[in-house]
């Protein structure tokens, strides 16, 4: 768990413009990670390729809109946006939110998914997340099991960081040097937490951890606007 809804904050705080350093970074080392475990999930034959490759392809087609979008607007308002769906992300981890209805037709499935990628691509475009906190309860609704929804999850989240990331390249400001540093710490920090932490800590528990984490870090980001 994490991906931008954790890095874009810390980088922020850091002292890296929210825009034009933090998203691109962010979407960056988020693909870093997703790729690691989607090859592990594919091997593994966890990934449902009929429902993915549909949300996939709309996310990448809605992503670069939303990146148009953000380069027209200021930081402040796309902080908030930023924040607000971190809250609501932060409150489905610690209800421990699923879905009741289940859709069961193809078709039905098909324009869900559809649909569901391209407002999450474009929110990934534009504020830099919107990935895995709300497909994996889409994921649900359309039927999947919970590990067929996070390997299938994973796999769209790929694409989509790396649609992201490529959208925000053209007009970022990164250091190659912090970059390289930051996407190797990441990699090695997700191997080692997927090893020791996950062993150790019931899901469930570590779930609602990790939603009141997200409502923290949605409220700090929202006084920092407001200091301003």
């Amino acid at each position: 768990m994490g991906g931008g809804q954790i890095y874009i904050p810390i980088l922020y705080w850091l002292g890296m413009d929210f825009k034009y350093q933090a998203i691109p970074l962010g979407l960056l080392l988020n693909f870093s990670v997703q790729i690691s475990a989607f090859s592990t999930y594919v091997r593994n034959k966890l990934v449902d390729f009929n429902i993915a490759l549909p949300f996939a392809l709309s996310m990448i087609i809605f992503t670069p809109l939303g990146a148009i979008l953000n380069f027209n607007l200021s930081s402040e308002p796309i902080i908030i946006l930023f924040s607000l769906f971190t809250f609501f992300a932060g409150i489905l981890a610690v209800s421990n939110y699923k879905p009741k209805g289940k859709i069961q037709s193809k078709k039905g499935k098909l324009i869900a998914g559809f649909c569901i990628g391209g407002i999450l691509g474009f929110l990934v475009g534009l504020i830099g997340r919107g990935g895995g906190s709300f497909i994996v309860p889409s994921l649900l609704i359309m039927g999947l099991e919970p590990k067929i929804c996070v390997g299938t999850s994973s796999f769209i989240a790929t694409f989509s960081s790396l649609t992201g990331f490529i959208s925000h390249i053209f007009k970022s400001n990164l250091e190659l040097k912090i970059t390289i540093l930051t996407v190797v710490s990441v990699i090695a920090g997700s191997q080692t937490g997927s090893r020791f932490m996950v062993k150790r800590v019931k899901s469930k528990l570590l779930k609602r951890m990790f939603g009141f984490v997200l409502i923290l870090i949605s409220v700090l980001l929202i006084k920092s606007i407001m200091r301003k």
